[in-house]
């Protein structure tokens, strides 16, 4: 215990790189908490937020009515949605925005797999890294280590579900009328990449809630492991 508060008492009064080297010099065991736990505990941390809150997005309005990760326009269309709507056409313009969040979500669906994979990539170094990192470490380290294979997943999903749900048709209707509006500039976008890099912005915002809420709230750390391991950085 005694060594236990020493470490604690450095803690506070060093900066990240001398606690990152104090941690290294700890002996497995010295604190009840050795490297192994570490990393089994972020691990436990990231599935949780997997699990929680990813699995929200592919529910019917999981990114619709959310508003930390709901889809709107990308700036140069917001014209659009203003004109339609000035114009009377708000309904059209409501459906146009539905549907690129309907593709979100069943993009997201694709997801688990990679993060399951990537998560269980965390090495014990990883661990000491992200448990002394920011908030939002561990979800970082999962961005980095995900991102190129979600994109991949992501976009042809993406690109099919707008076929699916009728984006294309509705939002050819959407722009023919925008275009068919006098003193209007023409366009004709292509949303599918817009939508994928958003939709990956939101899966990675939803799990780095979950991780902030493990890391500065002790009621979210729901199991032993998790009290154990995160109780080091606080």
């Amino acid at each position: 215990m005694k060594k236990l508060i020493l470490v604690l008492l450095i803690f506070q009064l060093f900066g990240c790189g001398e606690l990152q080297q104090v941690v290294n010099q700890l002996p497995q065991g010295t604190s009840g908490v050795g490297t192994l736990d570490i990393a089994a505990g972020l691990r436990e941390a990231l599935d949780l937020g997997i699990d929680k809150q990813v699995s929200r997005l592919t529910q019917e309005d999981g990114f619709l009515k959310n508003e930390l990760v709901k889809i709107l326009l990308p700036e140069e269309l917001q014209k659009v949605d203003k004109t339609l709507r000035d114009v009377g056409l708000g309904k059209l313009a409501d459906e146009g925005l539905k549907v690129l969040n309907r593709a979100a979500e069943d993009a997201v669906g694709e997801a688990t797999p990679i993060f399951v994979d990537a998560v269980k990539g965390i090495t014990f170094n990883d661990a000491k890294g992200i448990l002394l990192g920011k908030d939002d470490a561990a979800t970082q380290y999962l961005t980095n280590a995900t991102q190129t294979a979600l994109y991949s997943k992501f976009n042809p999903v993406i690109k099919n579900s707008f076929e699916k749900v009728g984006a294309d048709r509705i939002w050819n209707n959407l722009i023919t009328k925008y275009n068919n509006i006098p003193l209007t500039k023409n366009v004709n976008p292509d949303l599918t990449d817009y939508v994928t890099q958003e939709a990956l912005n939101g899966v990675y915002t939803m799990i780095a809630v979950e991780e902030k809420e493990i890391r500065t709230k002790v009621s979210s750390r729901t199991t032993d492991l998790l009290r154990k391991v995160f109780v080091l950085q606080d």
